[in-house]
C-alpha cells in the first residue's frame, strides 16, 4: 500500500475510488471497499482510497473537539490490510469545502482518471453537499466513469457510523464499538515514565503517552489485550486521574498492568485492544483495598480472555 499526503503527488490511471473520511474503518467502511478491491483487482486496477485530515466536520465547526477514531496512519494501514492499493489523505480546508461537485470531481480525475467510484448510498459531496450519487452519476457519464452505491450497514436496526462508535465509546460501551468496528477498539503509544508507585505496590504498570488527537473510552478499568514487543498478553488499563493518590485535578492517564510480564517497557510502543469494561475508577480508603481491587480486576479480566478463546467468533482474522 503507498500512502500519500495529498492529491497533488499521484498520478494514476483506471482508478477505482472511494472518498470519503473513514474515520474508523468500520464495517460500513470495509463493505465499501470490499466490493472496491474485488472489482478493482480483477481489472488488474488500482484500488484507491481518498480521504481527509483535519475531520471536514472540525474543519467547517460542526464538531468543537478533533478527536478521531483512527489517527491518519493508522487509518492508512487498515485500508491497505483490507487491500487497498493506495491512500491519498488530503489536507482539508475552508477552500475545498467551499468547491461545488462538479470541480471537485474535476479535479480528482485529473490526477486519477476515473474508472469507477463506489460510495454509501448516503453519499455526497462539494458544497452544500450537492453531490449526491445521482449528481454524481451525472458527472460520470459525462467524465466516462462508472458510479456504484454500497447500501450501508445496520446491527439491530441502527446504522453503523463513526458517531455511533464515538458515542459507544464516551459512554465506556467498547464491546457494542467493537461490534461496529468490526474488531477491538485500539489505542496505542509510547511507554513514558510514571511514578513508579505500581512497582512499589507488586502492580508494574506501563505509563502510555496516547496521541491528543485519538478518542480515550470512558474512564474506568478494562480487560485488554497489549502488543509489545511482537507478543499479545492479557493487560488490565486504567483510564483516569488515580482518586485514591490524588487530591488535586490531573490530566487522565492511561495506566496499564500487562499479565506475566514484568521487564523494563520504557520507551516501547504498545497496541491496546479494549474488549470489556470492568468497573468505574473509585477512590479507596488505604492502598491494600486497592491492591485487593486490582487482584480481583485481573480475575475478571481473566474471564473475559478465557470467554473470547473459546469463542470462534472472536477469532476472525480482521485488521
Amino acid at each position: 500500500m503507498q500512502h500519500y499526503w495529498s492529491l497533488d503527488d499521484v498520478n494514476l490511471e483506471n482508478t477505482w475510488l472511494t472518498i470519503g473520511t473513514f474515520d474508523g474503518v468500520h464495517r460500513g467502511h470495509q463493505e465499501i471497499i470490499r466490493y472496491l478491491t474485488a472489482g478493482a483487482h480483477a481489472r488488474g486496477d488500482p484500488a484507491v482510497v481518498l480521504t481527509f485530515n483535519p475531520h471536514p466536520a472540525v474543519v467547517l465547526g460542526k464538531r468543537t473537539d478533533c478527536q478521531c477514531l483512527t489517527a491518519p496512519q493508522e487509518k492508512a494501514d487498515l485500508l491497505g490490510q483490507l487491500g487497498v492499493d493506495v491512500v491519498i489523505t488530503h489536507p482539508f480546508s475552508l477552500e475545498l469545502a467551499a468547491m461545488g461537485a462538479r470541480e471537485l470531481i474535476q479535479m480528482v480525475n485529473t490526477r486519477l482518471r476515473l474508472r469507477q467510484l463506489w460510495e454509501g448510498d448516503d453519499f455526497a459531496l462539494g458544497h452544500s453537499r450537492e453531490g449526491n450519487i445521482e449528481k454524481l452519476r451525472q458527472l460520470g457519464q459525462e467524465l466516462g466513469f462508472e458510479v456504484h452505491a454500497v447500501t450501508k450497514i445496520e446491527i439491530d436496526g441502527e446504522m453503523v457510523s463513526s458517531s455511533q462508535i464515538r458515542a459507544f465509546l464516551a459512554n465506556g460501551e467498547v464491546e457494542l464499538a467493537e461490534r461496529s468496528l468490526g474488531r477491538p477498539y485500539r489505542l496505542a503509544g509510547e511507554v513514558v515514565p510514571g511514578d513508579g508507585r505500581g512497582r512499589t505496590i507488586g502492580i508494574p504498570t506501563a505509563n502510555l503517552a496516547i496521541l491528543a488527537d485519538v478518542i480515550m473510552p470512558k474512564k474506568g478499568v478494562y480487560a485488554c489485550q497489549a502488543r509489545v514487543n511482537g507478543q499479545t498478553r492479557g493487560a488490565v488499563t486504567n483510564i483516569g486521574v488515580r482518586p485514591t493518590f490524588e487530591d488535586q485535578p490531573v490530566p487522565p492517564r492511561i495506566e496499564t498492568h500487562i499479565l506475566e510480564l514484568d521487564e523494563d517497557l520504557y520507551g516501547q510502543h504498545i497496541q491496546l485492544e479494549f474488549l470489556a469494561r470492568l468497573r468505574d475508577e473509585q477512590r479507596f480508603g488505604d492502598v491494600q483495598a486497592l491492591i485487593d481491587q486490582i487482584h480481583a480486576d485481573i480475575r475478571q479480566a481473566q474471564d473475559v480472555f478465557d470467554h473470547r478463546k473459546n469463542n470462534p467468533l472472536n477469532n476472525r482474522k480482521i485488521p
